[in-house]
């Protein structure tokens, strides 16, 4: 669930890498010599999808926006700790009411091409984000402004016409260059594949399923990068991308639940990797099309979520490195709701209901007939996502033994999200989203985000719903906020629009050359820009 530039941001999650967590685990094994930091070196990480746009704001998927969160800033973000701090902003004020916010921006900041950055560049973000000929996922909390103004090159102030709990965080999203875009067709802009920003490493190349380079700022107003290098090499089978790993190709990759617990148990991987586990802030889900007739009856989909035994699922396919979901929020946080509807394994039950739904007839294959159709209908979920694959697996044997036919089709990643969830050409998906820290879910729930491009793709419509988290994100009392997300849980477990599945530990390896990680609250990449390797262990060298 996410605006972008929250966490790494909405991310159909391919690695949590950057998920948070409350418990967070390192493998005990001999560290090595401390080393003063030193520049130079690159680090070169697996994704298994390639970016789609490098312009923040036109992006909705998470290889994109793990390439542009190092290339742009924001005017405020998330510190170790999951406060807010600044970022282009050096602070701000909040009225009274909290209606006003003034932000004091930093001074002497450059974009990459050497222009630089003023309030003038806020003010145009804001403009091309409500502007309704911009294809973006994202207006939503920026519509929520009454006025914007540059006050000077560095005061910007927006003012509210009733209290929007999200708004100081939503101005972490990623600013961009008025000199370079305005004007122009944001669309059709050079900055989709050569994108320019304030952050701490620059673009250099991307060459189109092969990799994304970045270089470093030497510039940047935190201080240049300790790595001259950042390296994104899309490899869309996770085996191959191991084998990589295991050739010391890569310095880091987010591992599966096997590779985590038996394959990196050898001395090769204890001798030069660390690796990390914690539980992340994010779920999978199996999401209903909802515009698909055979899931209009909410009893189909509590069938199917009883049919489902997610016991089996995490110790099967997780290893036992993961926990039961039972709704958008992660179990421990204050928006979580521990009493909502539970769909425990209950075949019985799921039988019960699909008869009430009139599927009662049974054909010679055993698949259950309404109408002279079968019930069949075909999973979609991506390549490259092992885990993802073995969860269809498993519930395509389970609801077979309720009478119910299930396919299933893996997509290479970029046709995956352009041509089948975009166009809302599925029946039901596998996927995952980031959870935010702040659980303003309006932009996945809302029946307004249902358009192309938006996040509610399963078509998701309840009067209710809406309202709760109109009212959720209309208060800033957190006592008050909890009754309304308590309530946006229990009518989402009523009503089923996802079965969600599971909350995985985030799982990742990092060799061990690389100094300076410390895992935090908010996970491990908090502090990249200080990461580095020691002169006399340095592998690569960045051209410029």
């Amino acid at each position: 669930m996410r605006k972008f530039n929250f966490f790494f941001f909405y991310c159909l999650i391919i690695l949590a890498l950057t998920a948070c967590g409350s418990r967070q685990e390192t493998e005990k094994a001999k560290q090595p010599e401390a080393k003063p930091p030193a520049y130079g070196d690159i680090l070169v990480r697996g994704d298994i999808g390639d970016a789609s746009n490098l312009i923040p704001l036109l992006a909705s998927d998470s290889a994109s926006h793990n390439v542009a969160g190092m290339v742009f800033n924001g005017l405020v973000k998330y510190d170790k700790d999951m406060n807010i701090v600044g970022d282009l902003a050096e602070s701000w004020d909040v009225s009274p009411n909290g209606l006003i916010i003034t932000f004091h921006l930093r001074k002497g900041v450059k974009w990459h091409d050497g222009h630089p950055f003023t309030s003038a560049d806020v003010l145009y973000t804001y403009q091309v984000t409500v502007d309704p000929k911009t294809p973006t996922a994202y207006a939503g909390d920026f519509l929520k402004v009454k006025k914007a103004e540059a006050i000077d090159d560095y005061t910007f102030r927006v003012t509210y016409d009733k209290p929007f709990a999200p708004a100081l965080i939503s101005w972490s999203s990623a600013i961009l260059p008025r000199h370079l875009l305005e004007g122009k067709d944001i669309t059709k802009s050079p900055l989709a594949r050569h994108p320019i920003g304030t952050g701490p490493y620059k673009f250099k190349e991307w060459v189109t399923g092969q990799k994304i380079a970045l270089v470093s700022n030497p510039d940047y107003f935190e201080g240049r990068p300790y790595l001259d290098g950042r390296v994104t090499r899309i490899i869309p089978d996770s085996a191959t991308m191991f084998l990589e790993l295991r050739a010391q190709n890569l310095g880091m990759m987010g591992l599966t639940p096997l590779q985590y617990t038996r394959q990196t148990e050898n001395n090769l991987f204890k001798s030069h990797f660390n690796k990390y586990r914690y539980l992340s802030f994010a779920y999978t889900y199996l999401g209903y099309n909802l515009k698909n007739p055979l899931f209009a009856d909410k009893r189909i989909r509590q069938a199917i979520s009883y049919a489902i035994n997610k016991d089996e699922i995490i110790n099967g396919v997780l290893l036992n490195l993961g926990k039961p979901a039972q709704g958008p929020y992660k179990p421990g946080t204050w928006a979580y709701n521990d009493k909502v509807k539970i769909y425990n394994y209950d075949p019985q039950k799921a039988r019960e209901l699909l008869r009430e739904a009139g599927w009662i007839k049974v054909n010679p294959a055993g698949i259950l007939e309404k109408e002279g159709k079968p019930f069949v209908f075909e999973i979609v979920t991506n390549q490259g996502n092992e885990t993802r694959q073995k969860c269809a697996e498993i519930i395509q044997r389970q609801l077979k033994e309720v009478g119910i036919d299930v396919k299933i089709r893996i997509l290479e990643w970029s046709s995956f999200v352009t041509d089948f969830i975009n166009k809302r050409r599925f029946d039901a998906v596998i996927m995952g989203w980031t959870i935010p820290l702040d659980p303003d879910a309006y932009d996945v729930w809302h029946s307004s985000k249902t358009a192309p491009e938006e996040l509610n793709f399963v078509s998701y419509k309840n009067p209710e719903v809406d309202e709760m988290l109109e009212k959720g994100r209309s208060t800033f009392d957190q006592k008050e906020r909890k009754k309304y997300y308590d309530r946006f849980q229990e009518i989402l477990a009523d009503d089923q629009p996802y079965t969600f599945l599971f909350v995985p530990e985030a799982l990742v390896i990092v060799n061990k050359r690389f100094r300076g990680i410390e895992p935090a609250p908010l996970g491990l990449e908090h502090n990249y820009i200080k990461w580095y390797v020691p002169k006399d262990e340095q592998k690569f060298t960045m051209t410029r």
